[in-house]
């Protein structure tokens, strides 16, 4: 882990981190190389995930923006993994340079998942289904109990509002 990496409490990382901030309770604990990159909450890294954090032709990084409903210039050489609160991935997972994955995602299997992974997507690189309301609560309650922590109704309603909000973006579900 070299020096320019924010790590929030209670968090367990491991491997190569570089310039990246991790927030709490989340864990990138195995091999793997993690640069440039914002890792929200609760999240979890499999074991050698890696991200790419510099384009091949050294270009500027494009980033989903929700604003705008596509991707745009961010203006950065130097630009990782943007993971939301929930999220996870499996073992041997590769990013490309400029990957967001939003809240509670669920990215697994082999080649490099879409530059943008919605809100309770379950899948990867051969498509995505929706990662079902229940499921995820389900989850979030195992995930915080490890801690000692209960997933209590506020936080209960921020992720079913999340769940709602985010509809618009699992393309999959409009047919």
């Amino acid at each position: 882990m070299r020096g320019d990496v924010s790590v929030g409490p209670y968090s367990k990382i491991g491997g190569e981190v570089s310039n990246s901030v991790i927030f709490g309770y989340s864990n990138k604990a195995h091999d793997g190389y993690l640069g440039n990159s914002v890792i929200g909450e609760w999240c979890n890294l499999g074991a050698d995930t890696n991200t790419s954090n510099l384009k091949n032709n050294y270009d500027f990084v494009k980033l989903w923006s929700h604003s705008s409903e596509s991707f745009e210039d961010s203006g950065l050489q130097f630009c990782g993994l943007l993971m939301g609160d929930h999220s996870k991935c499996s073992i041997n997972v590769m990013f490309n340079t400029g990957t967001v994955v939003d809240v509670c995602a669920n990215v697994f299997g082999e080649g490099f998942p879409r530059n943008y992974v919605p809100s309770f997507a379950w899948g990867g690189s051969s498509g995505f289904t929706t990662h079902k309301l229940d499921k995820a609560l389900e989850t979030a309650t195992r995930v915080l109990a490890r801690r000692d922590i209960k997933f209590n109704d506020v936080e209960k309603n921020i992720m079913t509002t999340v769940y709602e909000l985010t509809a618009k973006n699992r393309v999959w579900e409009k047919g």
